[in-house]
């Protein structure tokens, strides 16, 4: 139980992360991925191809 915790809260941050790092390197670009539950949830269960769904997404509304 204890271990799975731990792997699922490590996800979580390493999402958070991800997506921090990135809106940080894209801000001059005009690309912000919001960071709220929702998106660190999708990041952190489809990893890079939810990452790039997200942007997707970002790029199909606006």
């Amino acid at each position: 139980m204890k271990s799975k915790l731990g792997t699922i809260l490590k996800r979580l941050v390493f999402a958070f992360g991800i997506i921090y790092g990135i809106n940080v390197m894209l801000k001059n670009v005009g690309i912000y991925i919001p960071i709220n539950i929702i998106t660190i949830g999708i990041t952190s269960f489809l990893g890079v191809p939810g990452l790039l769904s997200l942007f997707t997404i970002f790029y199909i509304i606006n």
